[in-house]
Protein backbone atom coordinates (compact mmCIF):
# COMPACT_ATOMS: atom_id res chain seq x y z
CA UNK A 1 0.00 0.00 0.00
CA UNK A 2 1.46 3.48 -1.14
CA UNK A 3 1.98 5.60 1.14
CA UNK A 4 0.40 9.42 0.65
CA UNK A 5 2.32 11.34 -0.72
CA UNK A 6 4.55 8.81 -2.46
CA UNK A 7 2.88 9.30 -6.01
CA UNK A 8 3.42 12.89 -5.31
CA UNK A 9 7.20 12.45 -5.71
CA UNK A 10 6.93 10.14 -8.47
CA UNK A 11 5.04 12.60 -10.01
CA UNK A 12 7.14 15.80 -9.32
CA UNK A 13 10.42 13.34 -10.57
CA UNK A 14 8.62 12.51 -13.82
CA UNK A 15 8.00 16.22 -14.35
CA UNK A 16 11.41 17.23 -13.16
CA UNK A 17 12.47 15.02 -15.99
CA UNK A 18 10.30 16.82 -18.58
CA UNK A 19 11.16 20.38 -17.49
CA UNK A 20 14.68 19.05 -17.87
CA UNK A 21 14.34 18.17 -21.26
CA UNK A 22 12.34 21.01 -22.52
CA UNK A 23 15.53 23.09 -21.26
CA UNK A 24 18.08 21.54 -22.70
CA UNK A 25 15.83 21.76 -26.02
CA UNK A 26 14.80 25.30 -25.26
CA UNK A 27 18.90 25.77 -25.19
CA UNK A 28 19.67 23.76 -28.07
CA UNK A 29 17.14 25.65 -29.88
CA UNK A 30 18.57 29.01 -28.63
CA UNK A 31 21.44 27.90 -29.81
CA UNK A 32 20.39 27.02 -32.93
CA UNK A 33 19.03 30.66 -33.18
CA UNK A 34 22.49 32.40 -32.23
CA UNK A 35 23.83 30.54 -34.71
CA UNK A 36 21.59 31.53 -37.68
CA UNK A 37 22.01 35.01 -36.56
CA UNK A 38 25.79 34.72 -36.65
CA UNK A 39 26.26 33.23 -39.69
CA UNK A 40 23.62 36.01 -41.03
CA UNK A 41 25.25 39.09 -39.59
CA UNK A 42 28.63 37.79 -41.45
CA UNK A 43 26.76 37.32 -44.84
CA UNK A 44 25.10 40.69 -44.01
CA UNK A 45 28.95 41.90 -43.22
CA UNK A 46 30.54 40.20 -46.29
CA UNK A 47 28.03 41.88 -48.74
CA UNK A 48 28.79 45.08 -47.35
CA UNK A 49 32.33 44.97 -48.13
CA UNK A 50 32.02 43.76 -51.09
CA UNK A 51 30.12 46.23 -52.15
CA UNK A 52 32.34 49.14 -51.02
CA UNK A 53 35.16 47.21 -52.66
CA UNK A 54 33.00 47.62 -55.14
CA UNK A 55 32.28 51.10 -55.67
CA UNK A 56 35.69 51.58 -54.94
CA UNK A 57 36.96 50.02 -57.69
CA UNK A 58 34.29 52.22 -59.86
CA UNK A 59 35.60 55.52 -58.21
CA UNK A 60 39.37 54.48 -58.46
CA UNK A 61 37.90 53.44 -62.87
CA UNK A 62 36.86 56.95 -63.03
CA UNK A 63 39.95 58.27 -61.69
CA UNK A 64 41.94 56.50 -63.99
CA UNK A 65 39.33 57.44 -67.09
CA UNK A 66 40.45 61.12 -66.16
CA UNK A 67 43.80 60.62 -65.52
CA UNK A 68 44.21 59.02 -69.47
CA UNK A 69 43.42 62.55 -70.72
CA UNK A 70 46.54 64.10 -71.42
CA UNK A 71 45.63 67.47 -70.50
CA UNK A 72 47.80 71.22 -71.79
CA UNK A 73 47.68 74.53 -69.88
CA UNK A 74 47.37 77.25 -72.33
CA UNK A 75 47.41 81.50 -71.44
CA UNK A 76 44.39 82.70 -73.47
CA UNK A 77 44.71 86.33 -74.36
CA UNK A 78 42.07 88.39 -75.34
CA UNK A 79 41.08 92.31 -75.46
CA UNK A 80 44.19 92.74 -72.94
CA UNK A 81 43.19 90.07 -70.83
CA UNK A 82 44.74 87.49 -69.70
CA UNK A 83 43.14 83.62 -68.93
CA UNK A 84 45.07 80.28 -67.20
CA UNK A 85 43.07 77.18 -68.53
CA UNK A 86 43.70 73.65 -68.80
CA UNK A 87 42.47 71.48 -71.68
CA UNK A 88 43.01 68.26 -72.87
CA UNK A 89 45.48 67.50 -75.56
CA UNK A 90 43.43 66.10 -78.20
CA UNK A 91 40.86 68.92 -78.18
CA UNK A 92 40.05 69.99 -81.62
CA UNK A 93 40.16 74.20 -82.44
CA UNK A 94 36.11 74.05 -82.62
CA UNK A 95 36.36 72.82 -78.75
CA UNK A 96 38.53 75.22 -77.93
CA UNK A 97 36.57 77.83 -79.19
CA UNK A 98 33.90 76.85 -77.07
CA UNK A 99 35.96 76.85 -74.12
CA UNK A 100 36.90 80.33 -74.81
CA UNK A 101 33.05 81.26 -75.10
CA UNK A 102 32.52 80.00 -72.04
CA UNK A 103 35.67 82.50 -70.22
CA UNK A 104 35.20 85.46 -72.17
CA UNK A 105 31.51 85.51 -73.96
CA UNK A 106 32.79 85.48 -76.99
CA UNK A 107 30.80 83.23 -79.42
CA UNK A 108 32.97 81.39 -81.62
CA UNK A 109 31.93 82.67 -84.98
CA UNK A 110 33.32 85.74 -83.75
CA UNK A 111 36.77 84.53 -82.73
CA UNK A 112 40.19 85.03 -84.91
CA UNK A 113 42.30 82.53 -82.52
CA UNK A 114 45.98 81.73 -83.44
CA UNK A 115 48.49 79.62 -82.90
CA UNK A 116 51.57 80.07 -85.58
CA UNK A 117 48.78 81.30 -87.75
CA UNK A 118 45.22 80.51 -87.67
CA UNK A 119 44.49 77.78 -85.55
CA UNK A 120 42.55 75.36 -87.43
CA UNK A 121 39.00 73.99 -85.97
CA UNK A 122 39.11 70.61 -87.08
CA UNK A 123 42.80 69.81 -86.00
CA UNK A 124 43.60 68.43 -82.59
CA UNK A 125 45.98 70.69 -80.27
CA UNK A 126 48.41 67.46 -80.31
CA UNK A 127 48.48 67.74 -84.28
CA UNK A 128 49.96 71.58 -84.31
CA UNK A 129 52.04 70.53 -81.44
CA UNK A 130 50.76 73.15 -78.74
CA UNK A 131 52.27 72.22 -75.59
CA UNK A 132 52.05 73.13 -72.03
CA UNK A 133 52.33 76.85 -71.49
CA UNK A 134 51.25 78.13 -75.18
CA UNK A 135 50.12 81.47 -75.76
CA UNK A 136 46.84 81.53 -78.06
CA UNK A 137 46.15 84.91 -79.30
CA UNK A 138 42.20 85.59 -79.61
CA UNK A 139 41.31 88.80 -81.39
CA UNK A 140 37.51 89.55 -81.72
CA UNK A 141 34.39 92.05 -81.09
CA UNK A 142 31.25 91.92 -80.50
CA UNK A 143 28.11 91.91 -83.39
CA UNK A 144 27.50 95.40 -83.02
CA UNK A 145 31.15 96.68 -83.04
CA UNK A 146 31.98 94.30 -85.94
CA UNK A 147 29.06 95.59 -87.99
CA UNK A 148 30.36 98.93 -87.25
CA UNK A 149 33.66 98.62 -88.31
CA UNK A 150 33.63 96.36 -91.14
CA UNK A 151 30.88 97.98 -93.37
CA UNK A 152 33.63 100.72 -94.99
CA UNK A 153 35.95 97.98 -95.17
CA UNK A 154 33.50 95.73 -97.48
CA UNK A 155 32.59 98.84 -98.86
CA UNK A 156 35.87 99.02 -99.97
CA UNK A 157 36.53 95.40 -100.61
CA UNK A 158 33.49 95.27 -103.50
CA UNK A 159 34.73 98.52 -104.80
CA UNK A 160 38.47 97.23 -105.35
CA UNK A 161 37.04 94.20 -106.94
CA UNK A 162 34.67 95.95 -109.19
CA UNK A 163 37.38 97.75 -110.15
CA UNK A 164 39.49 95.09 -111.20
CA UNK A 165 37.36 93.66 -113.21
CA UNK A 166 37.21 96.32 -115.53
CA UNK A 167 41.10 96.43 -115.85
CA UNK A 168 43.54 94.31 -117.37
CA UNK A 169 45.18 91.56 -115.25
CA UNK A 170 47.96 93.60 -112.65
CA UNK A 171 50.70 91.97 -113.75
CA UNK A 172 50.78 93.39 -117.45
CA UNK A 173 50.46 96.78 -115.97
CA UNK A 174 53.12 98.95 -116.51
CA UNK A 175 54.06 99.79 -112.86
CA UNK A 176 54.48 95.90 -112.13
CA UNK A 177 56.10 94.93 -115.10
CA UNK A 178 59.41 97.00 -114.31
CA UNK A 179 59.39 95.04 -111.26
CA UNK A 180 58.23 91.72 -112.16
CA UNK A 181 61.09 91.85 -115.41
CA UNK A 182 63.92 91.64 -112.80
CA UNK A 183 62.71 87.81 -113.08
CA UNK A 184 61.97 86.02 -109.49
CA UNK A 185 64.64 86.42 -106.53
CA UNK A 186 67.01 83.85 -106.25
CA UNK A 187 66.45 83.76 -102.17
CA UNK A 188 62.17 84.06 -102.23
CA UNK A 189 61.21 81.00 -100.45
CA UNK A 190 59.64 78.04 -102.35
CA UNK A 191 56.26 77.44 -103.21
CA UNK A 192 53.90 74.93 -103.30
CA UNK A 193 51.53 74.86 -106.19
CA UNK A 194 47.90 74.00 -105.22
CA UNK A 195 48.54 73.94 -101.63
CA UNK A 196 47.40 75.77 -98.68
CA UNK A 197 49.58 76.33 -95.58
CA UNK A 198 49.71 77.78 -92.23
CA UNK A 199 51.72 80.23 -91.96
CA UNK A 200 55.43 79.55 -91.31
CA UNK A 201 57.10 80.02 -87.82
CA UNK A 202 59.65 82.47 -89.64
CA UNK A 203 58.81 85.62 -91.46
CA UNK A 204 58.57 85.54 -94.99
CA UNK A 205 61.74 86.60 -97.06
CA UNK A 206 63.14 87.26 -100.34
CA UNK A 207 60.29 88.91 -101.74
CA UNK A 208 60.52 92.48 -104.04
CA UNK A 209 58.63 95.89 -103.07
CA UNK A 210 57.09 97.93 -105.58
CA UNK A 211 60.28 100.14 -106.03
CA UNK A 212 62.32 96.65 -106.47
CA UNK A 213 64.21 96.47 -102.94
CA UNK A 214 64.03 93.47 -100.82
CA UNK A 215 61.10 93.26 -98.40
CA UNK A 216 60.26 90.59 -95.72
CA UNK A 217 56.80 90.48 -94.01
CA UNK A 218 56.25 89.27 -90.30
CA UNK A 219 53.48 88.19 -88.62
CA UNK A 220 53.75 88.89 -84.61
CA UNK A 221 50.48 87.45 -83.52
CA UNK A 222 50.49 88.38 -80.00
CA UNK A 223 50.50 91.94 -80.88
CA UNK A 224 48.16 91.45 -83.66
CA UNK A 225 50.62 93.54 -85.98
CA UNK A 226 51.99 93.06 -89.54
CA UNK A 227 55.87 93.97 -89.57
CA UNK A 228 57.37 94.89 -93.20
CA UNK A 229 60.88 95.31 -93.69
CA UNK A 230 63.26 96.40 -95.72
CA UNK A 231 66.77 97.24 -95.88
CA UNK A 232 65.97 101.03 -94.32
CA UNK A 233 63.59 100.59 -91.95
CA UNK A 234 60.30 98.59 -90.67
CA UNK A 235 56.95 99.69 -90.67
CA UNK A 236 54.65 98.24 -87.83
CA UNK A 237 51.16 97.93 -89.03
CA UNK A 238 48.43 96.91 -86.45
CA UNK A 239 46.07 94.34 -88.50
CA UNK A 240 43.02 95.87 -88.23
CA UNK A 241 44.32 99.15 -89.86
CA UNK A 242 44.61 97.34 -92.99
CA UNK A 243 41.29 97.86 -94.62
CA UNK A 244 41.95 94.93 -97.37
CA UNK A 245 44.42 92.51 -99.16
CA UNK A 246 44.17 91.76 -102.79
CA UNK A 247 46.72 89.13 -105.01
CA UNK A 248 46.84 87.76 -108.61
CA UNK A 249 49.13 84.95 -109.49
CA UNK A 250 52.23 85.90 -111.89
CA UNK A 251 51.85 84.78 -114.89
CA UNK A 252 53.79 82.39 -116.18
CA UNK A 253 54.83 81.83 -112.38
CA UNK A 254 51.24 80.91 -110.85
CA UNK A 255 52.80 79.30 -108.10
CA UNK A 256 53.47 82.81 -106.96
CA UNK A 257 51.51 85.62 -106.21
CA UNK A 258 51.85 89.83 -106.15
CA UNK A 259 49.93 91.05 -103.38
CA UNK A 260 48.89 94.42 -101.85
CA UNK A 261 47.66 95.30 -98.46
CA UNK A 262 45.30 98.43 -98.66
CA UNK A 263 46.63 101.10 -95.53
CA UNK A 264 44.59 103.78 -96.40
CA UNK A 265 41.07 104.42 -97.88
CA UNK A 266 42.24 104.09 -102.11
CA UNK A 267 44.08 102.12 -103.83
CA UNK A 268 46.76 105.00 -103.17
CA UNK A 269 47.37 103.42 -100.12
CA UNK A 270 48.47 99.68 -101.65
CA UNK A 271 51.36 98.43 -100.26
CA UNK A 272 53.10 96.10 -102.88
CA UNK A 273 54.88 92.72 -102.24
CA UNK A 274 55.77 90.32 -105.44
CA UNK A 275 56.59 86.78 -105.31
CA UNK A 276 54.50 85.87 -102.32
CA UNK A 277 54.61 81.86 -102.50
CA UNK A 278 51.44 80.82 -103.24
CA UNK A 279 50.58 78.24 -100.11
CA UNK A 280 50.80 81.30 -97.88
CA UNK A 281 48.12 83.62 -99.66
CA UNK A 282 45.17 82.57 -97.84
CA UNK A 283 46.91 82.32 -94.79
CA UNK A 284 48.21 85.79 -94.75
CA UNK A 285 44.82 86.95 -95.87
CA UNK A 286 42.85 85.41 -92.99
CA UNK A 287 45.46 86.67 -90.66
CA UNK A 288 45.27 89.61 -91.82
CA UNK A 289 41.66 90.40 -92.14
CA UNK A 290 40.29 87.90 -89.96
CA UNK A 291 37.56 85.19 -91.38
CA UNK A 292 35.44 86.80 -88.47
CA UNK A 293 35.33 90.12 -90.55
CA UNK A 294 32.90 88.34 -92.85
CA UNK A 295 30.12 87.85 -90.89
Amino acid sequence: VEEPGMETDAQKLQLNCVDAEAETSSCSSSASSAAAATAKGSLQADQTQGGIASAQAAVSNGDDADAEKELVDLKIIWNKNKYDVRVPLDSTGAELKRKIHSITGLPPAMQKVMFKGLLPEEKTLREIKVTSGAKIMVVGSTINDVLAVNTPKDAAQQEAKAEESKKEPLCRQKQHRKVLDKGKPEDVMPSVKGAQERLPTVPLSGMYNKTGGKVRLTFKLEQDQLWIGTKERTEKLPMGSIKNVVSEPIEGHEDYHMMAFQLGPTEASYYWVYWVPTQYVDAIKDTVLGKWQYF
